[in-house]
């Protein structure tokens, strides 16, 4: 009896290790790094934050996070699988392991940080819902779209915030509701509706982008914005190291931007700087890199994949005309602000 007490506990030991081991190689840092490559969850193309070429490369300021993060893990910005995601798929791909973050114009709510299981790794946008129209319209103000028709995605913050707004100023509307991008986005531009209704930084990148030939000054975009859209790479529950290597990747880019280090210049602040907080943020001062599980140059190496944050920036978004706005610096009257890496 002692002795099939002994081997049952034994197994159970062993069950207990090899769950434990599993469990362990399951951590979402671990396995990137024994894949080999970032997966990383993109729009299906927005124009100015992810969008493929006709080699398939991807390009935008979404996209150029994903390459920093893989830089900060792997010393290396392209080991990084781009998966193309609609609003619906976006969130069930990340919760099933399907993707390892998002990083896709998704905003950052309560109830998606709580009951979807996300944690958001801070802001890379800070954006606000709009609405577009044709010019022909002759509508100036939101507030004359009493009854019209309204292209809107399903499962986005953009669709109930659209509901709120005509409801708070007792309008009404009739909903046009298409999941893919592309085409709600080819609705409004053939007429099935009288407004499209996105992000304010989407309706530019659509108008810019997918407008029908030497038409795009034929819209405009209506002065009132109806919402906080704070935009940012998200990942999941439950795994605080990997939470922290994205949130940290992004803080630094930002830091790094404060303090001029650029892409061009980073391996001689490297080894020039005589600022204590630069010498930290670059891995001449040992530490940081440690903390995260990372090698100590893995700010250094996002920042030599990518460029610092307005690097980013003036790569990606001026093309759409928009202003850089609340997304200055804290410093040059906008709202983008690090905490120091220390």
């Amino acid at each position: 009896m002692k002795r099939k007490f002994k081997l049952a506990l034994a197994s159970a030991a062993a069950v207990l290790v090899a769950t434990t081991g599993q469990a362990f190689a399951q951590k979402t840092l671990e396995a990137i790094k024994a894949r080999g490559e970032l997966v990383c969850g993109v729009s299906t193309g927005l124009g100015g934050f992810s969008v493929p070429d006709s080699a398939g490369q991807w390009t935008g300021l979404d996209v150029d996070v994903c390459k920093a993060i893989a830089a900060a893990i792997f010393g290396d910005g392209s080991k990084v699988k781009f998966q193309a995601l609609s609003a619906q798929q976006r969130f069930t791909a990340l919760q099933s392991g399907e993707v390892d973050l998002l990083s896709r114009n998704t905003t950052w709510t309560l109830t998606r940080d709580t009951s979807l299981g996300l944690n958001f790794a801070g802001v890379t946008y800070y954006d606000g819902q709009g609405f577009m129209v044709p010019k022909k319209l002759g509508v100036k103000s939101a507030k004359e779209l009493d009854g019209a028709t309204v292209c809107v995605q399903p499962g986005t913050t953009t669709e109930l915030n659209l509901a709120d707004y005509f409801r708070a100023n007792s309008m009404k509307f009739t909903p046009v509701v298409i999941e893919a991008l592309q085409e709600v986005n080819a609705a409004f531009f053939s007429g099935r509706c009288d407004v499209l209704t996105t992000d304010a930084s989407g309706l530019a990148s659509v108008r810019k982008n997918d407008a029908p030939k030497g038409k795009s000054d034929d819209y405009g975009i209506l002065p009132e914005i109806i919402s906080k859209e704070p935009l940012g790479p998200a990942v999941r529950h439950g795994d605080d190291q990997f939470f922290d290597v994205v949130k940290w990747t992004v803080n630094a880019l930002i830091e790094a931007e404060e303090f001029g280090v650029t892409q061009a210049n980073v391996d001689q602040m490297t080894t020039d700087t005589t600022n204590p907080a630069v010498k930290r943020l670059l891995g001449a001062t040992p530490g940081n890199g440690k903390a995260l599980g990372l090698d100590e140059a893995w700010a250094k190496n996002a920042i030599k994949a990518v460029g610092n944050y307005g690097e980013i920036w003036e790569r990606n978004i001026p093309p759409l005309g928009l202003p850089r706005g609340l997304n200055n610096l804290w410093n040059n009257g906008g709202i983008m602000y690090a905490p120091p890496a220390r």
